[in-house]
């Protein structure tokens, strides 16, 4: 395992964790991302997924949004949830961003990129993390509206 302070990062073997505080191009990220791993051709499909900040939530305009975690323990659960992927789909490669502090919108929240052998396996283990992510890392939200602040109490689904 790896951690920086530039942000707190997670070496997971082939799969890269990392929470940021500042924000990123999730394109760029996974452009640079793939030029770190194998090209050997060890893997024939990458699945990904970009979360952005919407600008309105629930009919309300907002404006900016702090995504609060707990140290440490947020790590650990991006690590038991693609722990838990890893043992019912092939995943050679990976990588999973999630913002943390102020967010505005228009700004990525989360990239979740897995490489794997064939489509089905990279379809599969990208979605269930993205979902797990949603229902089961400790992350909390709090929006900023014109008449003040709210908790985000409810996510919203997958389907």
């Amino acid at each position: 395992w790896l951690f920086s302070r530039r942000s707190r990062a997670v070496e997971m073997s082939s799969v890269h964790i990392e929470l940021r505080d500042k924000s990123y191009d999730s394109f760029q990220e996974l452009f640079e991302y793939r030029k770190t791993i194998s090209a050997n051709g060890d893997y024939g499909a990458c699945s990904s997924f970009v979360g952005t900040m919407r600008e309105y939530n629930g009919g309300d305009r907002v404006f900016a949004m702090q995504l609060e975690h707990y140290p440490g323990m947020t790590e650990k659960q991006l690590e038991e949830i693609v722990g838990e992927v890893r043992q019912t789909h092939e995943i050679l490669h990976g990588l999973l961003l999630h913002r943390i502090g102020n967010v505005h919108p228009g700004e990525d929240i989360v990239l979740v990129a897995v490489w794997a052998t064939h489509r089905k396996d990279a379809f599969a283990a990208c979605r269930e993390i993205m979902e797990a992510l949603k229902s089961k890392a400790p992350f909390w939200k709090k929006e900023t509206l014109a008449k003040g602040n709210r908790w985000v109490e409810n996510n919203t689904p997958g389907e």
